[in-house]
């Protein structure tokens, strides 16, 4: 008898193993792996300071962080993104405003730097008070007078997008799913996605590059000329492929009407009062105006100032005691000596560092959802 019960027992198992259920559990398809993307830098440029190893870019990440490098749904207005102040057609600053300006239209305090060449950076904004490219986005997104928002509201506002109604139909949670394998949306992914992006953001075809790179025709006698001159008294600081060394100094400009201490207002040392970083001069041309308060609207100017020809006037050499040694040579005149037509031939190779490839790149461009004023 017990043998038979067993034996029905394991006819029903068999069968109920074999018998399909009335409703299967739908089963989710595998997440896309997001596509990498190669970066490579230009052969004669440095190796990045950025650890790609840490962030390696994709096709899908990088797309993310251009969408949120233009949106303004990183405001608390929904309507100034990075893109407002750093705008493709000048090099990624703000062309014409020696202040830009943000929610509200409140002033800044600074001229909006280049978002270019992001890679090579040690150091961020002319008081490098970021020394990582992830903890960048923060600070404009916080600042009271850019966009005023918190960022844990901006995660919220991307978590509850496609908006009804909204004149570009963005939908982040699947974005951020392609991008990084599920649709969890996270401040530290969001940094890391507009990392990626300016990761792309590479400037090295102006007809400079492709002097380097062996076309002697690229440049003609009179910016050659300027190269020349340019190495022998411009390339202490602006130094190397990127133009800069990365350093901050005091370059001999007057205190402002507010007063900008640059690096000294993060360190809190009194040797750092007055200094502001160096920065690159790659697509010069295209971003006037100079300085880190924008005091100077063309290039002729900013030569004028370094020249000194007129000590005294607002615009000479301001005496402190944290000016760059390399304008106050002892036994010399302040500032660089340079003559009226040495200041023309620089201007001359300045302008063959602009990248017309660069501010034209569609890869770069504002996909649709971005303002700029």
């Amino acid at each position: 008898m017990m043998k038979k019960i067993a034996g029905i027992l394991i006819v029903m198992a068999v069968v109920s193993c074999g018998r399909k259920p009335d409703n299967p559990e739908p089963v989710a398809p595998p997440a896309k792996t997001p596509t990498p993307l190669q970066w490579t830098k230009p052969s004669y440029f440095p190796d990045p300071v950025y650890d790609l190893s840490k962030n390696p870019l994709t096709v899908e990440g990088v797309e993310l962080g251009k969408f949120l490098f233009y949106d303004g749904i990183l405001s608390r207005t929904d309507n100034i993104g990075c893109g407002t102040c750093h705008q493709q057609q000048a090099a990624f600053t703000h062309h014409g405003h020696d202040l830009s300006h943000g929610v509200d239209d409140l002033i800044g305090t600074r001229n909006a730097p280049s978002v270019q060449n992001m890679a090579w950076s040690t150091s961020f904004f002319w008081d490098g008070g970021v020394h990582d490219m992830d903890l960048v986005p923060p600070v404009p997104i916080q600042n009271k007078v850019e966009m005023d928002e918190r960022v844990s509201n901006v995660i919220e506002k991307l978590r509850k997008t496609p908006v009804a109604g909204a004149a570009k139909q963005v939908d982040y949670p699947k974005m951020f799913k392609a991008a990084f394998g599920s649709d969890s949306i996270t401040a530290d992914r969001m940094m890391l996605a507009l990392s990626q992006f300016m990761m792309t953001m590479v400037s090295a075809t102006s007809r400079y590059d492709y002097y380097v790179r062996g076309d002697a025709s690229a440049l003609t006698s009179l910016e050659q000329n300027g190269l020349t001159i340019f190495k022998q008294k411009c390339a202490s600081c602006h130094a190397g492929e990127l133009f800069t060394d990365q350093k901050f100094r005091n370059n001999g400009l007057r205190p402002n009407r507010i007063n900008d201490q640059g690096r000294y207002d993060i360190t809190l040392n009194e040797n750092d009062r007055l200094k502001f970083k160096v920065p690159s001069l790659r697509n010069i041309g295209l971003t006037a105006p100079y300085m880190h308060d924008g005091r100077f609207t063309n290039l002729e100017q900013v030569l004028d100032h370094y020249a000194n020809d007129r000590p005294g006037n607002k615009d000479s050499i301001h005496v402190s005691p944290t000016l760059d040694p390399l304008l106050n040579v002892a036994g010399q005149k302040r500032g660089i000596s340079l003559t009226s037509a040495e200041k023309q031939s620089i201007v001359a190779f300045l302008k063959t560092l602009n990248d017309d490839d660069f501010i034209k790149d569609k890869r770069f461009s504002d996909p649709g959802v971005g303002t700029s004023f």
